[in-house]
């Protein structure tokens, strides 16, 4: 939409983008910022722009185009044009979002945003979130039952897991309105997203409905809530560096020892396991998820198996700690062996080599006249490690060499004619060993 020109700039827009990149950027940094090509990002590309000579960067910019709306085109077009006109480098890129997504179409949406955003190969992502964004995200984080970390909300300046730039807000400070005002000041113009107005997204609502009644019985309210949540993440710092404390005699590599968690009290034993799991780059799960995690690990018998899911990990225990792993795969069928040297084992997520060897190993006469496959443990199997001894139930044997039970899923075995001549890390069945002088195959796993 086009805007009417005022006299005057909102100086307050650039001061605070210049504290932002003086606090955070050095020079000659490799910026790029995200332009939906609404008001904020269109307002603060126009400043970082009018910084650009006191405050030197390599500058781009990037337009996810989620194809939702069926303006989603003509937004694209306005930022490479905005882009070009000030000879700013813009890359679109296209994604598809499924609008029967499980987690909605905002999540999947934002989720696509953030897959593109972890992969920039720059030095800071800049985004144009402001003063009322953040009051919106605390009353949702509120609203959810978030604690002092979901409730701190958005930092100016974030390092996230797994992403090359480092993530900055320098808006955060910045109205809505001093936004407008800046705009219309310098004659800009910008795209409005139609869905802003649908009230069925929460944080719509709460834009739309919520903060404008807030205002009236509550000024400055937008204010008010932003500095709460810069409490909070003061008290979610200091949290931090409580769990750090206690994690230097509790966590040592991926185990989190469960005696030491059961002599914290309550409150901190649940901030130790919180940042257990953060540590492992799995999103925070709800207060119900997380207290019966912890009541798993510190109440369940001592012989009881305990596995809880959080999300797309398991908090397993095992021997006394408790370990965060990748869930185990679907069920998959064995694959056959045919004779090659190397042979990938999709049920165990491993490569088997195969290799030959002279007095050792399977009998390569019995492996060649047989049906050999390659999977993961069924249930019931057995195994001979010694010759005239007895059989063992493979479940004994992994008791027994100590291996963990989320590793005992993922186990490569093979069959010989169906039956168990190799379990990985247990050994091979001594009916099927090659005799000396034999020649024979030993089964590996390749590192």
């Amino acid at each position: 939409m086009a805007a009417s020109r005022k006299p005057l700039p909102n100086k307050a827009v650039v001061a605070a983008v210049a504290d932002g990149l003086a606090r955070h950027v050095p020079p000659h940094a490799r910026l790029v910022l995200g332009l939906s090509g609404g008001l904020d990002s269109v307002v603060l590309l126009h400043a970082l722009l009018a910084l650009r000579d006191q405050h030197p960067y390599e500058l781009r910019a990037v337009h996810v185009h989620h194809g939702l709306s069926p303006h989603a085109d003509q937004w694209a077009d306005f930022c490479t044009r905005f882009c070009a006109s000030h000879a700013v480098e813009l890359s679109i890129h296209r994604v598809q979002i499924a609008r029967d997504d499980a987690a909605g179409v905002e999540a999947a949406a934002r989720r696509e945003r953030q897959r593109i955003f972890a992969a920039l190969d720059a030095d800071f992502l800049l985004t144009a979130h402001q003063q009322n964004d953040q009051a919106e995200t605390i009353l949702l984080q509120l609203l959810r039952g978030a604690g002092p970390k979901g409730l701190a909300s958005m930092a100016e300046a974030q390092v996230r897991p797994g992403w090359r730039a480092a993530q900055l807000r320098p808006l955060l400070g910045v109205t809505r309105a001093d936004l407008l005002e800046y705009a219309q000041a310098h004659g800009l113009d910008w795209v409005d997203d139609e869905s802003n107005q649908d009230t069925r997204y929460r944080r719509n609502a709460l834009r739309q409905q919520v903060m404008p009644l807030l205002s009236v019985h509550f000024p400055g309210s937008s204010a008010t809530l932003a500095r709460a949540a810069a409490l909070q993440a003061d008290a979610a710092e200091l949290l931090d560096d409580l769990a750090q404390l206690d994690a230097e005699t509790a966590i040592a590599g991926d185990r989190l020892d469960c005696s030491a968690l059961a002599g914290l009290s309550l409150p901190r034993a649940r901030n130790l396991l919180r940042y257990f799991i953060e540590q492992h780059g799995q999103p925070m799960p709800s207060a119900r998820q997380l207290n019966e995690a912890l009541h798993q690990l510190l109440d369940a018998r001592h012989d009881a198996r305990v596995c809880v899911r959080l999300g797309q990990r398991a908090l397993w225990r095992f021997r006394g700690g408790a370990y965060l792993v990748p869930l185990a795969p679907a069920p998959v069928e064995p694959v056959r062996w045919q004779g090659e040297a190397s042979v990938w084992v999709p049920a165990a997520g491993v490569r088997v080599q195969m290799d030959d060897v002279t007095g050792a190993g399977l009998k390569r006469t019995v492996l060649t006249a047989s049906e050999v496959t390659l999977g993961v443990r069924q249930g019931g199997e057995r195994l001979r490690l010694h010759a005239g001894g007895p059989h063992h139930s493979l479940k004994n044997l992994l008791q027994e060499q100590a291996i963990p039970p989320w590793q005992r899923e993922r186990l490569p075995l093979l069959w010989c004619d169906g039956q168990l001549g190799w379990a990985a890390d247990i050994g091979l069945d001594a009916d099927l060993l090659a005799s000396p002088g034999e020649p024979g195959v030993l089964p590996r796993v390749e590192p």
